[in-house]
């Protein structure tokens, strides 16, 4: 269904935007290689738009410490308070979160209507949350607990039928061949020496091992390349090589980098962090995902209270399916394992809307209709659903050629009086009710 970027384009693009150093570097077109996704990738991408909302999940050793002081988010906080590689070890001495629980999480997830999950495997700060064998530094070998989270959230996702896809930071605090150094990870106190190489064949054995120890992966959610953006290494992450591996130990699992930028080839959708995806100068031909938080950080925070209504998760939900794109919703799993019983909350609230609207949103795309201010509209083969986010009047008029037979509120099957002509669909009579989050009306096609 959907078009790869043209080589030429790609070209453009990446002659256009990349910097080292403050200065442009042109890329040779003649070593982009081509990607062509297997048929098992196109397919995983129809079931990924199909899904439309899952759930993000931040947890690691910066859990323990709840972001307090930390003012860009909990999971940055080894960089934001300048704690040193070896203090920040010490988190690992008392992370025990025993009351951790797979099923109750992916019940939870299940019920808030999600399809699917992506969990932190590595973060910036280094500590894989998953049992490595190329590395000590991880959940099993070095902490109290002992155990693989990861294995078990595995288990109970696909026993529950959730797709379920690894975050893995290439940006690295901890390890001693991330070097040179890019923007980040300066207050480490690590040797300022390494092997880039080195590096690269480590995350490729670490990403070899979440690919071969878990069963089926929905896909890898790459961050951290924008760490090296004003250095040497810029040009020397070896990006095709690293999703070439991938998609061979596994052809069905997608790929999305958050580099805020352009899609490279052997990407499969494209990424935007806490805003709906409305940057024309970024937006490609790929499949589509916003990431949002809660209330302010990815991970958990003791003191950021400043959470976001269930009403208004719902509302940027449909906005981004508006946009055809995915929605994805990040909660920071509390250092004993258990999730925020805030966010238990609102995931249950959003469940209860999904169950009654979810018509509107699984299994379509973005409608026929640009987004408009009083709301969005999305669509499948049969119906053209009409999301009225701002409630405008008793009269809605929008510019739609489809020939509609008949227009009715989901909720209630209720029909709704309508007139078209000209290449005008008027929707008359509609009435604003106080507990309608949106207001949906399905428009079934002739």
């Amino acid at each position: 269904m959907y078009k790869i970027l043209s080589l030429l384009t790609l070209a453009a693009l990446l002659m256009s935007e990349l910097t080292v150093a403050g200065e442009s570097v042109a890329v040779d077109p003649s070593k982009v290689e081509p990607y062509t996704p297997a048929p098992e990738n196109l397919s995983a991408r129809e079931t990924f738009q199909d899904n439309k909302f899952g759930v993000f999940l931040h947890w690691g050793l910066y859990s323990q410490l709840g972001g307090v002081g930390s003012p860009y988010g909990a999971e940055w906080i080894m960089e934001d308070l300048r704690i040193s590689g070896k203090k920040y070890q010490r988190l690992a001495q008392f992370f025990n979160p025993t009351g951790f629980d797979a099923d109750e999480w992916v019940r939870a997830f299940k019920d808030a209507g999600a399809k699917y999950i992506v969990i932190t495997s590595k973060h910036h700060d280094g500590f894989s949350m998953y049992d490595s064998k190329v590395s000590d530094y991880d959940i099993v070998d070095s902490t109290p607990y002992g155990q693989d989270p990861i294995k078990a959230l595995a288990e109970a996702a696909h026993k529950n039928g959730l797709a379920l896809f690894f975050y893995y930071s290439q940006l690295d605090w901890h390890h001693p061949d991330y070097y040179p150094w890019g923007r980040t990870g300066h207050y480490t106190k690590r040797a300022k020496s390494g092997d880039w190489e080195k590096y690269l064949q480590f995350q490729d054995a670490q990403l070899t091992e979440l690919l071969t120890q878990y069963g089926p992966i929905g896909g890898i959610w790459f961050d951290g390349w924008w760490d090296q953006e004003d250095s040497l290494n810029w040009d020397k992450w070896q990006l095709q090589r690293t999703y070439k591996m991938i998609h061979q130990l596994q052809p069905a699992t997608l790929i999305v980098n958050n580099h805020h930028r352009f899609t490279v080839p052997g990407e499969d959708y494209q990424g935007f962090e806490q805003q709906l995806p409305t940057n024309q100068k970024r937006l490609g031909k790929l499949p589509l995902e916003m990431a949002q938080t809660m209330n302010g950080s990815w991970g958990f925070s003791l003191t950021d209270d400043n959470y976001k209504s269930a009403k208004e998760l719902v509302q940027t939900l449909v906005s981004a399916a508006g946009r055809n794109s995915n929605y994805l919703l990040n909660t920071g799993p509390m250092p004993n394992g258990k999730l925020q019983p805030e966010n238990l909350q609102t995931f249950a609230e959003m469940g209860k809307w999904l169950r009654k609207y979810g018509t509107s949103i699984y299994k379509t795309r973005g409608g026929p209709i640009k987004p408009q201010s009083w709301g969005v509209t999305t669509q499948n083969k049969d119906s053209i659903f009409v999301h009225i986010l701002n409630w405008q009047g008793k009269t809605l008029e929008i510019e739609l050629d489809t020939p509609i037979k008949s227009a009715q509120l989901l909720a209630t099957n209720e029909g709704v009086k309508f007139n078209q002509k000209d290449g005008v669909l008027t929707l008359e009579n509609l009435v604003e009710t106080s507990d309608d989050w949106v207001r949906v009306i399905e428009l079934k096609i002739k």
